[in-house]
C-alpha cells in the first residue's frame, strides 16, 4: 500500500473516531445543558442524569481513542494543534471532570443546596465543554497563527474572535437539540411532554444558526470551498447536510422520534464530513505564512508505523464499536430509577 494511500486511509480514521465522539458525547452533553430547563423537581433531575448514567464515560473513549490516533499517526498535527489550544484544552478537560463529579457527587448529600449546586455544575460544564469544541473547530477552519516548527503564536484571546465564537454557539445549540431527542427517547408522562414542548424551539434556534454560520463561512473563511469547487462530487456533503436538518422536524412531526434522533446524528456526522472536506488536505493553516501550513504530508509519521497501526486498529476498532453497541442494548428503553441510580 503506498504511503500517500495510508495517509489518507488515517485521515479518515481520525475523522470516524471525531464523528463518534460527536454523536454519542453530543447528545450527553446536550442533556447536560438541557436539564435545568426542563427538570421541576429532584426526581426529574435524577431521571435526566440517569438517562445518560450508564453511557457517558464510555461516549469518552471515543475522545481519547481520537487523541491517541492523531497523536500516533500524525505527530506534528498533534504537538501543533493540543500546544496551539492549551489553555482551552485545560478548561475543556476541567469541563469534562467536572460533569463526572456532578453526576457522582450529587446524590451523595441529601440536602436542596447541596444538589443544586452540582446540578449548576453539570449544566455549566456541559455547556463550556460544548462551546470549547465549537470554538477550536472554528479556529482551525479559519486559520491560526502558526509560526515555525509548528508553533503558535498567538494566545488564548486571539482564539476568542467572532467567528469561532459563532461556531461554538452553533455546537451548543446542535448539541442541545440532539439531547433533547434522546431524552424524548428515555422519558415518559409530564417530563416527556415539556422534553417535546422544547425540541421545536431548539430547532429553529439551531437551524438559524446553522443558517447564518453557513454564510459568514462563505464570506470570512472563502478557502472552505476551494475543494468543493475542485471536486463538484462533493457537494452531495451539503446537500445531505440540508436534507439531514430538514428530516429532524419531519421525522418528529411522524412521531418517529428514534429516526429523528438518528436524523440529528446524521447532522453532526454531515458538518463534520463538510469541516473535513472544508480543511483538506490541512490539519491547520497558517494565517502567517502558507510554509508554515500543517498537511498532511509535513505531519505524518513513517510507512511502517502507519502500516502497523492500521493492522492494531482493524482489531482495536471493532472493540471499541462492539463495546459501545452492547452498553447501548443493555441500557435500551426508558430511563428508571432504582438504589443504584445517581
Amino acid at each position: 500500500m503506498s504511503y500517500d494511500t495510508l495517509t489518507f486511509i488515517w485521515f479518515v480514521i481520525i475523522g470516524v473516531l471525531l464523528v463518534g465522539y460527536a454523536i454519542l458525547d453530543g447528545f450527553d452533553l446536550g442533556v447536560g445543558i438541557l436539564h435545568p430547563l426542563i427538570a421541576k423537581n429532584d426526581q426529574e433531575h435524577r431521571l435526566v442524569m440517569n438517562s445518560i448514567g450508564p453511557l457517558w464515560d464510555g461516549n469518552e473513549v471515543w475522545l481519547v481513542t481520537f487523541g491517541g490516533a492523531l497523536f500516533a499517526a500524525f505527530p506534528n498535527a498533534y504537538a501543533s494543534v493540543f500546544s496551539s489550544f492549551y489553555s482551552a484544552f485545560y478548561l475543556l478537560l476541567t469541563c469534562l471532570i467536572g460533569r463526572a463529579v456532578s453526576l457522582e457527587f450529587r446524590s451523595k448529600v441529601e440536602s436542596p443546596r447541596w444538589r443544586r449546586i452540582w446540578d449548576f455544575g453539570f449544566f455549566l460544564s456541559s455547556m463550556t465543554a460544548a462551546a470549547l469544541l465549537g470554538i477550536a473547530g472554528g479556529n482551525v477552519m479559519a486559520g491560526m497563527s502558526v509560526g515555525p516548527m509548528y508553533t503558535y503564536e498567538g494566545g488564548l484571546l486571539d482564539q476568542l474572535y467572532w467567528y469561532p465564537i459563532l461556531v461554538g454557539a452553533l455546537t451548543v445549540s446542535l448539541f442541545a437539540l440532539h439531547g433533547a431527542i434522546y431524552l424524548f427517547l428515555k422519558t415518559e408522562g409530564e417530563l416527556q411532554q415539556r422534553v417535546r414542548n422544547r425540541i421545536t424551539p431548539l430547532f429553529f434556534l439551531f437551524a438559524t444558526l446553522y443558517a447564518i454560520v453557513t454564510f459568514v463561512t462563505w464570506m470570512h473563511v472563502p478557502h472552505a470551498t476551494e475543494n468543493l469547487a475542485q471536486y463538484p462530487l462533493l457537494w452531495i456533503v451539503p446537500a445531505l447536510n440540508a436534507l439531514a436538518v430538514l428530516n429532524i422536524p419531519r421525522a418528529m412531526y411522524l412521531g418517529k422520534p428514534g429516526y429523528a434522533f438518528f436524523s440529528s446524528s446524521m447532522v453532526i456526522a454531515a458538518l463534520a464530513s463538510l469541516f473535513s472536506v472544508a480543511v483538506f488536505p490541512y490539519f491547520v493553516r497558517s494565517t502567517i505564512s502558507p510554509d508554515f501550513h500543517v498537511t498532511l504530508e509535513n505531519a505524518r509519521s513513517s510507512h511502517g508505523t502507519l502500516m502497523s497501526m492500521l493492522w492494531i486498529a482493524v482489531i482495536g476498532m471493532p472493540c471499541v464499536a462492539s463495546y459501545t453497541i452492547t452498553i447501548y442494548w443493555i441500557f435500551r428503553g426508558k430511563v428508571k430509577l432504582d438504589s443504584n441510580s445517581y
